[in-house]
Parts: structure tokens; C-alpha cells; sequence
């Protein structure tokens, strides 16, 4: 197990309360990012167990696409070629209050460096019905919303 992910449970609520303190609402982005067959793109980080969708925060002074743009380089070594477009919007005030993710549809793109060093654990691309194990129940949710049609649950 990384090193990061056995700390994380320990350094969570100071992360947390700077992000509070510097930032008030805390709004998050992730990519659904597809490829030619239909697969999503997956990340494993070094600090979280889990798999998810590419992304992270919205920093002060970038646009919510901005950031899905810069993370989606950053972790995964994906480069937008056209504008994402946003399929939901939830709350996750129940892991931290008042935080919310956005999810775009990521469709158009072209591979990259990625330019993150240490924070990806692992990188895999996964049939919408063969998710792979340890995927979160969040994410899983997610990819059944917008692959499959349903309507959005407003919670993470």
C-alpha cells in the first residue's frame, strides 16, 4: 500500500479544514473520460483507496473546465481537443460539507504526458460493465447515470 493512502485517514480533517478556510464552498470536477470501444478511463491515486474518474479541484481563478482540463493532464495524460460536456452536478456535503463535483462527459481527446508525479497509484480503462474491483459506489453511480441514462442523484 502506498505510503500516502496509509497516511491520508490521519491528514484528511487538516486538509479539509485549510480547504474550508482558503476556499469556503469547495467545488471538485471529474472526467468521464471514453475511448473508441466505449471503455471509461479509471485512476487509482496513492493517497485514496478506490478506483475514480480522472479530476480534482477547482482552484481559485479557473473556470470549473479549466481545471477538468489541467487535472485530466495531470493525472491521466489526457488532453482535451473539444469543450467536455457537464452531465451532473452533485453535493457530496456528506464526506465534506460544503463540497460539490461536477461531471463532465469527456469524449474528444488526444493522449499526452501525464504531468503528475507520485499521486497516481494506477491508470486503467474498463467496459462500463466490467468496473473493476474497489471502484467506488460513488463513481459506479456515476458511470450508470451518464452511460446508461438514468437520472442524476443530486448526492455524491
Amino acid at each position: 500500500m502506498p505510503w500516502r493512502r496509509r497516511i491520508e485517514p490521519f491528514t484528511r480533517p487538516f486538509v479539509h479544514a485549510a480547504f474550508r478556510l482558503t476556499r469556503g464552498m469547495t467545488l471538485g470536477v471529474r472526467g468521464l473520460v471514453t475511448d473508441s470501444q466505449g471503455r471509461v478511463l479509471l485512476i487509482e491515486h496513492t493517497y485514496l483507496p478506490g478506483w475514480y474518474m480522472p479530476g480534482g479541484g477547482v482552484e481559485r481563478g479557473e473556470i470549473a473546465e479549466q481545471s477538468l482540463a489541467r487535472e485530466l493532464v495531470e493525472e491521466a495524460g489526457v488532453r482535451l481537443t473539444a469543450r467536455p460536456r457537464l452531465v451532473s452536478f452533485h453535493s457530496n456535503d456528506l464526506r465534506h460539507p460544503g463540497d460539490h463535483v461536477l461531471i463532465y462527459r469527456v469524449e474528444a481527446w488526444e493522449p499526452c504526458e501525464a504531468t503528475s508525479r507520485g499521486e497516481i497509484h494506477a491508470l486503467d480503462w474498463f467496459a462500463p460493465d466490467a468496473l473493476p474491483e474497489g471502484v467506488t459506489a460513488s463513481t459506479r453511480r456515476r458511470i450508470e447515470e451518464a452511460l446508461g441514462g438514468a437520472e442524476a442523484d443530486p448526492l455524491w
